[in-house]
């Protein structure tokens, strides 16, 4: 077994190197002038399981061709099998077309990723479940809830909580968390999305007053939704809110954004890189899923049970 990284995550790979006391492969990834992705491999992966750690995340474009070139070197190089780790899914959200003449850029990169030469594709917490289908090879999607359910365990466990979908679609997300705490009760955000970043809250569905509220989502982007669920639970009589998410892409203004809300601290994960702004806020914290991922390369490579993870 060998575990190759690209720029995106260089801490997340050598973190679950680590986990698996495994070196990472030799490889150089780097720029011509005119900024075309140059990759060579400087170990022999002839006969190997070799696991590709890049997310694609910001710079999508160039952290996707990275992925795209690496599988290529590597199945040109003789690998047994190639799987393409990424911890964030980049273009999820294109999930479906939500108006005429729109793409679903989500298949066109399993497209991509298929293509070039992958054999098996390893993400977690995939924006929508049916992604997995998008793919003609194995796709494993974990879930960080387990990593999330033992930090709020062992910070909050003994407050009254309650667990807060910030929209409807994330309801199953939410539920499966407040499963793993003990069936907490569960609160619904309904909020009205007229353009792409932007959200407005509507109702609360549930009785959030006196609770220690924890927002649970997959993706904060620029921030907004969260900002404005906070709020509306806060003025509905919340004692408190927190926010856990999977993946913290912080575009823009968004650190600065939490730093000024009602969150009274916001949870990511390292699928992406965090941000120096994000590693100096501090309303932000970042919980590690090197640990998750190294058991499923593990247990990939051993031929081994992966869902047995959350049972």
């Amino acid at each position: 077994m060998k575990i190759l990284a690209a720029n995106s995550n260089l801490p997340l790979a050598r973190a679950i190197a680590g986990y698996l006391e495994v070196p990472l492969t030799d490889v150089s990834v780097r720029r011509f002038a005119d900024e075309e992705i140059f990759v060579e491999v400087h170990e022999n992966v002839r006969g190997e399981d070799v696991f590709v750690v890049q997310s694609t995340s910001y710079p999508a474009n160039d952290n996707l061709m990275e992925l795209l070139i690496c599988i290529d070197a590597l199945r040109r190089a003789s690998a047994r099998r190639i799987t393409a780790v990424v911890p964030y899914f980049g273009y999820a959200r294109q999930d479906r077309k939500p108006g005429p003449r729109t793409p679903i850029s989500a298949k066109l990169v399993a497209n991509l990723i298929t293509q070039a030469g992958a054999d098996r594709v390893l993400s977690v917490d995939l924006h929508a479940g049916q992604i997995q289908g998008f793919f003609d090879i194995p796709t494993d999607n974990l879930y960080a809830a387990p990593v999330m359910a033992a930090d709020i365990q062992a910070r909050y466990g003994e407050r009254d909580l309650m667990v807060v979908s910030p929209d409807v679609g994330g309801v199953v997300r939410a539920r499966a968390l407040a499963k793993r705490l003990d069936n907490a009760p569960l609160a619904i955000v309904d909020k009205r999305r007229d353009r792409p970043g932007e959200s407005e809250v509507m109702n609360i569905i549930g009785e959030v007053g006196g609770r220690h509220c924890i927002l649970i989502d997959d993706i904060v982007d620029s921030g907004g939704t969260l900002v404005n669920a906070a709020q509306a639970l806060l003025d509905n009589g919340a004692a408190s809110v927190v926010a856990y998410i999977t993946h913290g892409v912080l575009s823009g203004g968004a650190v600065a954004r939490v730093d000024g809300s009602a969150l009274k601290e916001l949870v990511i994960t390292d699928t992406i890189r965090p941000t120096d702004a994000a590693t100096e806020s501090s309303h932000i914290r970042i919980l590690t899923v090197a640990p998750l991922l190294g058991e499923a390369i593990k247990r990939i490579a051993d031929e081994s049970s992966v869902s047995s993870l959350f049972d």
